[in-house]
């Protein structure tokens, strides 16, 4: 099974920019996308239905922000799209895909830029997850995690760490809850792979970072440490374009 993860900032943006193309010719088997800024009455129809694919999605309550969506050709047994606290299911944050064998998170984690108040959303947001994932773990399911974690996780993991260490996105806490993370049994698929510097998921359109490859790595596939023996790859596609984002992608036998 190949599993992709994107964050496209704006579904109907990059479908101009030929989505629906890429995805008919690499043909994943699950892609989750994330900031997708649109409402389900907002889409056309070539972008619900898709040949081979079912589209599923959680917008924000705001139009034009957030929001996350899965394209699958496997028909899942169960789809969760809140955390089950009132403060988290505003924004279309996360889809959970459950199959026999597997829950698949497709999730965008807060920016935590903006002010203290909206850090602490980020870190609270983060807790309640883990603890919803171990939830589904007790329940005997293998976990797959996808998706922008808006954090770097080392030094490795972004070009320019000295100059960041003060912003989120690589405050100490932020890093230590990713250590906290791994600490439970979850895998960086990627890192398990490739101990690289210059592997980057997303740059600033502002600066051109990306023809630099000044870059950070925020875009992730976790999987429970069960599904290790499975994996077979785990990839970061920089050659497409068409977001800030780049696409990453694991090959898994579930």
């Amino acid at each position: 099974m190949r599993i992709y993860s994107w964050n496209i900032n704006g579904i109907r943006a990059i479908a101009k920019k030929g989505l629906l193309d890429w995805l008919g010719s690499e043909k994943p088997d699950i892609l989750g996308l994330q900031e997708i800024k649109a409402q389900l009455d907002q889409l056309p129809d070539n972008l619900i239905s898709p040949e081979g694919y079912k589209l599923f999605i959680n917008s924000a309550e705001r139009k034009g922000y957030s929001g996350v969506a899965v394209y699958s050709n496997i028909d899942p047994i169960n789809i969760e799209k809140n955390l089950h606290i009132e403060k988290f299911n505003y924004e279309g944050r996360m889809l959970m895909l459950e199959y026999h064998n597997a829950c698949i998170f497709n999730i965008y984690f807060p920016n935590g830029q903006r002010d203290a108040e909206r850090l602490k959303y980020k870190l609270d947001f983060y807790d309640t997850f883990l603890e919803y994932a171990e939830n589904k773990r007790r329940e005997g399911k293998s976990i797959i995690v996808c998706g922008d974690f808006n954090t770097a996780h080392k030094e490795i993991d972004l070009f320019h760490p000295k100059a960041n260490e003060k912003r989120s996105g690589f405050l100490p806490i932020e890093k230590k809850w990713l250590d906290k993370f791994i600490s439970y049994g979850y895998i960086d698929t990627f890192r398990h792979f490739n101990r690289e510097p210059n592997n980057y998921t997303w740059w600033d359109y502002k600066s051109r970072a990306r023809e630099r490859n000044v870059g950070w790595r925020l875009d992730y596939f976790f999987i429970s440490e069960d599904l290790l023996p499975k994996l077979k790859a785990a990839k970061i596609h920089n050659d497409i374009t068409g977001s800030d984002h780049c696409p990453v992608s694991i090959d898994i036998d579930i």
